[in-house]
């Protein structure tokens, strides 16, 4: 038996094994030590949180609610050590092991996690927010523009070109799979068309 506890993680509650808590602990303390002389440090330090916990809910098994270390783990090893170097890194960008959170990140559909095709997931990796508050927002617009939105969607489907699937996580679910699908085959099919 595991202990559990609640932590916060990007101001969101979270279930963690204790042992799993105190190896985040380390690296988040690690991490702010790192970043002491950012002036963007406590912005940083919540993405790097959200970065984790998108990293873990991907290798969480289907209704599980507790971020284990088997969870945590790859994930802080795919995220890497955080390094600041004023010296070398632009203004506002953070270098971690594997990837760069810098303030523009690129607009792409993220099939990975997706409900449809990835446009809501993709916006808001983009804009920094929680996917959910760009749902509710399309929904919302949905309503309010008595389905119009649905074009916009259609036309963003066509415009984001889609992030490359990343081999680590699981698979996209049918409906994100079938829909990347659809979309590039109606772009080929328009590209050819075009010429």
């Amino acid at each position: 038996m595991q202990r559990v506890i609640q932590v916060s993680l990007n101001r969101n509650p979270w279930s963690i094994e204790v042992d799993a808590h105190a190896r985040l602990e380390v690296y988040l303390s690690e991490s702010a030590t790192a970043l002491a002389s950012d002036p963007d440090r406590d912005e940083i330090l919540l993405d790097l949180e959200q970065a984790i916990v998108e990293q873990c809910k991907r290798r969480m098994p289907p209704n599980a609610t507790v971020i284990s270390l088997a969870e945590l783990a790859p994930a802080l090893e795919e995220i890497g050590p955080v390094t600041h170097s004023s010296a070398t890194a632009p203004p506002n960008e953070t270098t971690t092991g594997n990837a760069t959170s810098s303030s523009t990140r690129p607009l792409q559909q993220v099939s990975q996690g997706a409900w449809i095709s990835g446009v809501c997931l993709g916006l808001a990796q983009h804009l920094r927010v929680e996917v959910t508050l760009v749902r509710v927002v399309a929904v919302a617009l949905l309503f309010f523009t008595g389905g119009a939105a649905l074009l916009l969607y259609g036309v963003l489907m066509m415009l984001m070109p889609f992030a490359p699937l990343d081999p680590q996580l699981a698979a996209p679910a049918s409906i994100p799979a079938k829909s990347r699908e659809w979309t590039e085959l109606l772009r080929s099919k328009l590209a050819t068309l075009a010429r």
